[in-house]
């Protein structure tokens, strides 16, 4: 089964790509693929949310804001997919990305999940984001017409389109922290956000205004939004 695993903390200012801060992460973060090994299944780093992009609806318009999202203190710096056999499995994998250690950790089974190559500079990260109470149940109606939706971009799309996929509801998750060498869990999703991770796709632009408008044309939930990120480049 895959499970996401989405890299959640404070950004600190020093640690940009390019810097020696930034390279020291990468490090513990080869250090960690070395031993996980065939159970990761995609990810990647993501530059600061300062260059993000943020897609909503509003009255039938499209609305597209730059930089970080005010009302989060945290923010997903990166993301792991993992191949396990189940929850315990993930957990234990989990628990050993540097992040759980200065951070926090949410993992959530998918419903589905299209695996991707080696990120490049040219690709970029779309979340999109829900409220809780908003999230469609996997096999209801409402959620086959929304995957006929996606299905329809995804056709549109096709050639940008460089991986995704959906994730069960925010009950299915798990958040883990280690403190002190003591693993944390708590059951649901990270409780400092108020919306949560509904899917993600990864598409390749070769502008900001270019990813903006595949973005822009992500089907999303009425109160739902998408946040667009630039995947670094680790050169692997």
């Amino acid at each position: 089964m895959y499970y996401l695993a989405t890299l959640v903390g404070r950004e600190d200012e020093g640690v940009q790509p390019g810097s020696a801060e930034f390279d020291a992460e990468v490090a513990k973060y080869a250090a960690f693929d070395e031993r996980a090994g065939d159970a990761v299944a995609g990810g990647a780093a993501l530059f600061p949310s300062a260059a993000a992009m943020h897609v909503r609806r509003d009255g039938g318009r499209t609305l597209i804001t730059d930089g970080p999202f005010a009302e989060q203190a945290e923010v997903i710096g990166g993301f792991y997919v993992f191949d396990a056999a189940d929850l315990d499995a993930v957990i234990e994998l989990a628990r050993l990305l540097p992040a759980a250690a200065d951070g926090a950790v949410e993992v959530r089974p998918m419903v589905m999940w299209s695996p991707h190559e080696t990120p490049r500079a040219d690709w970029w990260l779309a979340l999109l984001w829900e409220k809780p109470e908003a999230v469609i149940a996997p096999g209801s109606p409402e959620w086959d017409a929304g995957m006929a939706e996606h299905e329809r971009f995804g056709a549109k799309y096709a050639a940008a389109i460089r991986g995704g996929g959906a994730l069960q509801p925010p009950s299915s998750a798990t958040t883990l922290r280690v403190r002190d060498g003591e693993l944390l869990l708590t059951d649901g999703p990270f409780t400092e956000f108020a919306e949560v991770v509904d899917g993600l796709y990864l598409f390749a632009a070769a502008s900001r205004a270019e990813a903006a408008e595949i973005a822009a044309a992500i089907p999303l939930g009425e109160h739902g939004r998408t946040e667009v990120r630039q995947i670094v480049d680790l050169g692997d």
